[in-house]
């Protein structure tokens, strides 16, 4: 890998997202939005949202990283231009490492503006510091571009990558301890989360919101960046020059 390759890589597609103001929005409003509307749904039930905003922080900004990045990385191969950056010197390396630069800086921004949306607007009370609540949000933003650029390359249609989300996402939200501590699952199901990121995603969340510190918080945080780096790594890997 080349670092003015991967930086160059990074550059065009920040800039092409700045001529998307569609897809900048989405990425930067709607998980907002949707905490917006799961705030004001338990608007008049105390304590609700404090119990579940904070698992819902690593939801959303996860799910709507996987979906942008999975159908925009798809769209470079189907249209050739992956094609043509190959016969350059860039390396697939370049390329994924590039677009995870772009659109994990874009996650980044994302979850700090959904984490200040939840805290500030809709008075999300957390017993941890903000910033540790941003942290947690970010890089699970940033797992949701890994998982993107990994799923894309099994992907041949936009619509194709919509579908791996029952595949791949669904069953991280079910199992991942949301609706149900995953110690008091159904012993096989337990095992099962116990491999899912989005998991430990939760977990580090829980733990945030419940002022815990130390390896309690930092355990399942370097989990989750190493279940990212690991997605990066394989999306390199089995990244093919286009679309049959």
């Amino acid at each position: 890998m080349n670092g003015a390759r991967t930086a160059a890589t990074a550059g065009r597609v920040l800039r092409q997202l700045s001529h998307d103001p569609r897809s900048i929005a989405l990425m930067l409003v709607a998980p907002s939005l949707l905490v917006g509307l799961f705030a004001w749904l338990f608007s008049d039930q105390d304590g609700v949202f404090d119990q579940y905003g904070g698992p819902i922080l690593a939801l959303f900004p996860f799910i709507v990283m996987f979906l942008i990045t999975s159908i925009t990385t798809l769209r470079e191969r189907r249209s050739g231009t992956l094609e043509r950056l190959m016969t350059t010197p860039l390396g697939k390396g370049d390329f994924i490492l590039g677009y995870g630069l772009a659109l994990g800086l874009m996650a980044s921004l994302q979850a700090v503006i959904t984490v200040s949306f939840a805290v500030f607007v809709c008075r999300l009370e957390v017993d941890g510091p903000i910033w540790q609540l941003g942290l947690v949000a970010v890089v699970d933003a940033i797992l949701g571009t890994a998982m993107g650029l990994l799923a894309s390359a099994f992907a041949r249609t936009e619509f194709q990558a919509v579908q791996f989300m029952p595949l791949i996402v669904f069953p991280q939200v079910i199992l991942g301890g949301l609706f149900m501590p995953r110690d008091q699952m159904p012993e096989a199901l337990e095992v099962i989360s116990d491999f899912l990121p989005l998991s430990y995603a939760i977990d580090a969340i829980n733990a945030v919101t419940a002022g815990d510190d130390g390896w309690d918080l930092y355990r399942p945080l370097l989990i989750v960046v190493a279940f990212a780096v690991g997605c990066l790594i394989l999306a390199s890997l089995t990244l093919r020059r286009r679309t049959p």
